[in-house]
C-alpha cells in the first residue's frame, strides 16, 4: 500500500507556527526581525518552515538558502548565493543589479554569472553591505522572508554575512529565519560562537523544537493511514521513534512489514524495500549530495537513460526523493547520510571521482570548491591537489578567507603526496604556508595566523623578499593580537631588501616600520624612517606609499613640537591620497585625530563625519569606518552634543568591529557612562573590559593614555585620590613618550588629584616634588596651541593659599580661556569656583555658581557633575531654588534621559523601579528625578507629573 510521506496536517507544532506567525506580523509593520529554529534531525524543522512561508507566500516574498555538507570545507556563501540566484530568477538580473545599486560590483563576486566585476578596494565589508543594501531595496516592494536551513554546515563567511545582517538591518520589512541541528553542534562546533553571539545581543528569538508526545504520534499516524491505528501499532512506534516526526513517519510506513530495530535500519526502510536497480541510482545520487542536478546524475549514471528514469520515479513514488524542475532532492538529509555510509570502497572512489570530473566539465562558476572535495571523497590526490589550491584562490577572491585557509590547510596535508607539489602549486611550501597564514589573519584569527607564519619562516626554503613578507605578516599578527614584537621582525625585514633590490616592497616596509614606532612612542625613529618611505615612494610614482608616510611623519611631527609642519603633512597626505580611497580614509582618521586634540572641535567632526560616510560607501564602516567613528565620537562629546555622540557611540558598537577599534569604543562608552553620574554602571564596565584596554595598552601609547586617563577618572569620581594619582602620575615621568594633545586633559586631572591629596593632609614634601615635576612636563609641552587653556585649569586646581583649588579668580580665569576646552570642563569649573567662593566666605556668589553649574551640567547630562553639584549644595546649606517657576514660562528642557525618568515618574514608579526599568542605579535615578523637580519647579513627584501635562517640554 503507498502511502503519503508525511501527515497533510502539521501536528504538535501549533504554539511554534503561532510564535513565527506573530513575529511576522511585526515585520510585516515594518520591523525586521530573526529567529533560529533548533532542534534534533528529524524533528521536523524543514516541515514547519514549509508550512510558515506557504502561509505568507501571498503577502511576502520569500528567498530560500540552504547549506551544504561537503565535509570540514563547504562552498563560500552557498546558501547566500542561493537566495540571490532565486531573487535573480524572479526578478532578472537586470533589475537585481539596479535595486543592489553601488554594491552591484560586490554582488558580481557572490554571482560571477552576472559579469560583474568587483570594483579595486572592495572587500569582505563591502560585500556585506552590498547584499544588506540589495536586500533592504527588495525589501521595500514587499516584507522578505529569508530563510537559511541548515546552519550546522555553513561556512564562515556565510555566518559573517549572517551576523553581518544581524546587526545591520535594523529597519524595514524583512525576517531571516535560521534552522539548525542541535544534536550536530558540538562543543567545538564553529556554530557554537555565532549561535552565543546572536543570543547574547538579543538579535534574533529562538525556538526549540520539541519531540512529540504519544498523543501527539497517534495524530500523526492517524494522519498518515487516513484511519485511526491501532493501540499496539502507536505504542511500538512511539518506542522506537521516540517522538521524532521523521521516524513517526518512517515507522508508520512500515506498518505492512516488521518495524526497524535501529536507527539506521529505520533510515535505510524504505531504501532497501526497492529493487536493486533503483538502489544503485540512489547510491550514485546520493554522492552528489542532499540536492543533486539531474544534468550532473545523468552525465555519471552508467545504466542508460531509460533505467535513470525508471530508478527515479521509483525512488520518487517510495517517498526516498523528491524531484522539481532540474533537481533530485532527498525528503531528509538523515536518509541520504545513511544510503551514502553504505557504499562500498570501491563505488564510494568511482562515484566521487566521476562527480568531480562532470563538475569540471561543465565549468559552472562556484563549482571549484565541490570538485575539491569529491577528488578528496575519491582519494585522487594527484588531482585533489590542484583542485584544492584552485579553490583556496577562489575563495579569498570572494573575500571568504576562512575558508581559503581551510582549503589551504588541506593542500598541505598531501603536499607530500603529490609528484612536484611546488610547480603544481606554482609556489614552495612556505609561501603556500604563508598564504594561508594570511587568510587566517584576514578571517580574525590572528594567533593561529601567528602559529603558521613561524612554520613557514621555519622551512627555509625562502630568503630575501620573500622571506621579508613572512616577517611582515608575523608582525601584523603580533599587532593585531596585541604583543610586542613587531619592530624588531619589521627592521629584520628591511635588512632582507636592500636599496635596489625590490624597492616597492622596501617602501612598504619602511612605512609600516614608521607606523610601528609611532604606535609604540618612538617618535624620533618614527620620523626618520617615514621620510625614508616617503622620500622612496616619491622616487617610485606611488603617491598611496607616499600619502601614508606624509601622514605618519606629519602626525609624530606635531606632537614633537612642529605643529605647522605636522599639518602641512597632512595636508601632503591627503593631496598624495586624492584617488585612492585607502589612503584617504587613513588621512581622515589622523586628521581628524590631530584636530580634535587641537581643539578644533566643528572641523574634527566634519573631517570624521565625511570620512565616515565614504566608510559606508566603500564597506568599511566595521573597520575604518569604527576608528572614524571614534574620532567623530570625541570631539562631539567636547563641544557638548552628547546625545549625538552617545547614539553614534551605541551603533557602531552594535556593529561589533574588530577588537582593536571596538577598544577605543568601549573606553568612549565608560567614560560617558561616568560623566552622565551612572559610576557604578561605569566601573562594571571598565572591570569587564579592562584586560582588552590593558593589552592593548602594552603595544599603542595612545590606547595607554587613554586608559590612564579612565582609570584615574574613574578613580576620582569614587573619592580614592591616592589611586587616581597612581595612574596618572605616570604621565609626568621624565621618560614617558610625549603626547601633548592626549595628555593636557590627564595634566589637570592630576592637578586635581594633588589638590584632593593636599586637603587629605598627604605630606606636603612629597606633593610639593610632584607638582615641581607636573609643571615641568606642562613647560616641555607649552607648544601645544591649547596648552595655555590647559594650564589655567592647572593653576585653578593647584591655587589658593593651601594650593588645594580654593582660589575663585584662578577658577574665574579658567572659566574665561574654556571656551576651545571640552564641555563638561565648564560646569565642573563652575563647581569648583562655587566651592572657592564658599570657602572664603561668600555664601552668595557661591549660591549664585553652583546653581550655574547644576544647569549647564544638566543641558549636557553630566550626572556626574550634578549629583556633585547638589551634594556640595546640601553639604553648605546653600539655596538653590533659583529654578523655581520656571514652567510658568511654559517651555522647559530637559535630556532624553530626563523624560524618560519623567515618563516613569508619571507612571508611578520609585527610584528604584525607574533604575531597574532604564538599567541604571538608584542613586543615578535620584539625581535625574532631583534636576526634573527642579527644572521644573515642582515640590513633589506628582506635581512633576501634573506640569509635565500642561508645559512644552523640549528634549
Amino acid at each position: 500500500m503507498h502511502l503519503p510521506p508525511s501527515s497533510a496536517t502539521l501536528i504538535g507544532r501549533a504554539a511554534d507556527l503561532r510564535e513565527l506567525e506573530a513575529l511576522y506580523a511585526q515585520v510585516v509593520a515594518g520591523e525586521p526581525r530573526a529567529v533560529v529554529i533548533a532542534g534534533e534531525a528529524g524533528i521536523g524543522k524543514s516541515r514547519l518552515l514549509t508550512e510558515f512561508t506557504e502561509r505568507t507566500a501571498d503577502g511576502a516574498r520569500v528567498l530560500h538558502g540552504q547549506c551544504v555538507d561537503l565535509g570540514e570545507v563547504a562552498t563560500p556563501y552557498a546558501p547566500i548565493t542561493a537566495l540571490l540566484r532565486e531573487l535573480v530568477a524572479q526578478e532578472g538580473a537586470e533589475r537585481v543589479l539596479e535595486a543592489a545599486g553601488p554594491g552591484r560590483d560586490t554582488i558580481g563576486v557572490l554571482l560571477p554569472e552576472l559579469g560583474r566585476q568587483a570594483a579595486a578596494g572592495a572587500g569582505e565589508n563591502r560585500l556585506h553591505e552590498g547584499v544588506a543594501l540589495l536586500l533592504e531595496q527588495v525589501a521595500r516592494e514587499r516584507p522578505l522572508i529569508l530563510v537559511v536551513e541548515d546552519l550546522h554546515w555553513a561556512d564562515e563567511a556565510t555566518l559573517t554575512v549572517l551576523r553581518f545582517l544581524l546587526r545591520a538591518v535594523t529597519s524595514g520589512p524583512i525576517m531571516i529565519v535560521l534552522s539548525y541541528r542541535s544534536d550536530d553542534v558540538h562543543r567545538g562546533h564553529p556554530l557554537r560562537v555565532f549561535l552565543t553571539e546572536i543570543e547574547r545581543g538579543r538579535r534574533a528569538k529562538r525556538l526549540e523544537l520539541r519531540r512529540l508526545t504519544r498523543a501527539q504520534v497517534r495524530k500523526q499516524a492517524q494522519a498518515i493511514l487516513g484511519r485511526t491505528p491501532d493501540f499496539d501499532l502507536v505504542e511500538s512506534v512511539f518506542e522506537r521513534s521516540e517522538g521524532v516526526p521523521f521516524f513517526v513517519e518512517e515507522l508508520v510506513g512500515c506498518e505492512d512489514s516488521v518495524l526497524p530495530e535501529t536507527l539506521r535500519d529505520v533510515l535505510l526502510a524504505r531504501y532497501e524495500r526497492l529493487d536493486e536497480a533503483t538502489q544503485y541510482f540512489l547510491r550514485v545520487v546520493s554522492a552528489g549530495g542532499l540536492r543533486v542536478e539531474h544534468e550532473l546524475v545523468n552525465a555519471i549514471f552508467d545504466r542508460g537513460s531509460d533505467q535513470l528514469d525508471s530508478a527515479a520515479r521509483a525512488a520518487v513514488v517510495a517517498n526516498v526523493l523528491v524531484v522539481d524542475d532540474s533537481a533530485y532532492t532527498f525528503r531528509h538529509a538523515l536518509v541520504r547520510e545513511a544510503v551514502h555510509g553504505d557504499l562500498l570502497p570501491g563505488e564510494r572512489t568511482r562515484f566521487h571521482a566521476r562527480y568531480a570530473e562532470a563538475l569540471a566539465d561543465r565549468e559552472k562558476p562556484g563549482d571549484i570548491t565541490e570538485i575539491a572535495y569529491h577528488w578528496h571523497a575519491a582519494n585522487v590526490h594527484d588531482k585533489a591537489f590542484p583542485a584544492t589550491i584552485a579553490a583556496m584562490r577562489s575563495a579569498a577572491h570572494s573575500y571568504a578567507y576562512a575558508a581559503a585557509a581551510q582549503m589551504g590547510e588541506r593542500a598541505l596535508e598531501i603536499w607530500d603526496a603529490v609528484d612536484d607539489a611546488q610547480a603544481v602549486a606554482e609556489m614552495p611550501r612556505s609561501m603556500l604556508m604563508g598564504r594561508v597564514a594570511a587568510y587566517l589573519h584576514a578571517a580574525g584569527e590572528p594567533e593561529r595566523a601567528l602559529a603558521t607564519v613561524n612554520l613557514a619562516i621555519s622551512v627555509g626554503d625562502v630568503e630575501g623578499p620573500d622571506l621579508a613578507r613572512h616577517l611582515m605578516l608575523k608582525a601584523q599578527c603580533l599587532q593585531n593580537a596585541a604583543r610586542l614584537g613587531a619592530i624588531p621582525l619589521l627592521q629584520e625585514a628591511l635588512e632582507l631588501v636592500p636599496k635596489g633590490v625590490n624597492e616597492t616592497l622596501r617602501a612598504t616596509i619602511l612605512y609600516r616600520l614608521a607606523a610601528r614606532y609611532m604606535i609604540e612612542g618612538a617618535q624620533p625613529a618614527a620620523v626618520e624612517t617615514a621620510t625614508q618611505a616617503l622620500e622612496l615612494a616619491l622616487e617610485l610614482g606611488d603617491p598611496e606609499a607616499a600619502s601614508v608616510a606624509s601622514n605618519i611623519r606629519g602626525v609624530v611631527r606635531a606632537h614633537r613640537g612642529d605643529v605647522a609642519g605636522g599639518l602641512a603633512d597632512l595636508e601632503r597626505a591627503k593631496d598624495l591620497a586624492q584617488g585612492d580611497p585607502d589612503a584617504l580614509l587613513r588621512f581622515r582618521v589622523n586628521y581628524s585625530d590631530m584636530l580634535n586634540l587641537l581643539g578644533r572641535y566643528d572641523e574634527s567632526v566634519a573631517v570624521a563625519d565625511e570620512g565616515l560616510d565614504r566608510s559606508r560607501e566603500l564597506g568599511v564602516e566595521r573597520s575604518s569606518g569604527a576608528i572614524l567613528a571614534s574620532n567623530m565620537i570625541d570631539p562631539l562629546f567636547a563641544q557638548g552634543e552628547w546625545e549625538r555622540a552617545t547614539r553614534l557611540l551605541d551603533r557602531v558598537i552594535a556593529l561589533s568591529p574588530p577588537l582593536t577599534f571596538r577598544v577605543y569604543l568601549l573606553q568612549s562608552k565608560v567614560w560617558s557612562t561616568l560623566w552622565r553620574g551612572e559610576l557604578e554602571v561605569a566601573e562594571r564596565m571598565f572591570k569587564q573590559w579592562s584586560p582588552h584596554m590593558i593589552a592593548l595598552a602594552e603595544v599603542e601609547i595612545q590606547t595607554r593614555l587613554q586608559y590612564i586617563r579612565l582609570a584615574g577618572d574613574l578613580a576620582l569620581a569614587r573619592g580614592d585620590s591616592a589611586t587616581a594619582w597612581t595612574h596618572l602620575s605616570q604621565v609626568i615621568a621624565d621618560d614617558f613618550p610625549s603626547q601633548p594633545g592626549h595628555a593636557m586633559p590627564i595634566y589637570a586631572q592630576a592637578a586635581r588629584a594633588l589638590s584632593r591629596l593636599r586637603g587629605d593632609g598627604t605630606a606636603n614634601e612629597d606633593l610639593d616634588d610632584a607638582e615641581q615635576q607636573l609643571r615641568k612636563k606642562l613647560a616641555t609641552d607649552s607648544f601645544w596651541p591649547t596648552a595655555g587653556q590647559w594650564t589655567t585649569v592647572v593653576d585653578a586646581e593647584l591655587g589658593g593659599p593651601s594650593r588645594t583649588g580654593d582660589d575663585p579668580d584662578a577658577w574665574q580665569h579658567a572659566l574665561d580661556l574654556a571656551d576651545t576646552l571640552p564641555a563638561q570642563l565648564r560646569p565642573y569649573m563652575l563647581l569648583r569656583l562655587a566651592m572657592a567662593q564658599h570657602a572664603g566666605g561668600r555664601r552668595a556668589d557661591s549660591s549664585v555658581s553652583v546653581l550655574a553649574a547644576i544647569e549647564a551640567a544638566d543641558a549636557l547630562g553630566a550626572g556626574l557633575v550634578t549629583a556633585e553639584a547638589l551634594s556640595f549644595a546640601g553639604r553648605a546649606g546653600l539655596p538653590i531654588g533659583g529654578a523655581a517657576d520656571r514652567h510658568e514660562t511654559g517651555s522647559v528642557t530637559l535630556t532624553a534621559r530626563e523624560q524618560q525618568v519623567l515618563d516613569l515618574i508619571a507612571e508611578g514608579l520609585t527610584n528604584r523601579q525607574i533604575g531597574e526599568r532604564l538599567f541604571i542605579s538608584v542613586k543615578t535615578a535620584s539625581v535625574h528625578v532631583s534636576a526634573i523637580l527642579r527644572k521644573l519647579g515642582a515640590s513633589s513627584r506628582t506635581e512633576a507629573a501634573m506640569i509635565a501635562e500642561r508645559s512644552t517640554i523640549r528634549v
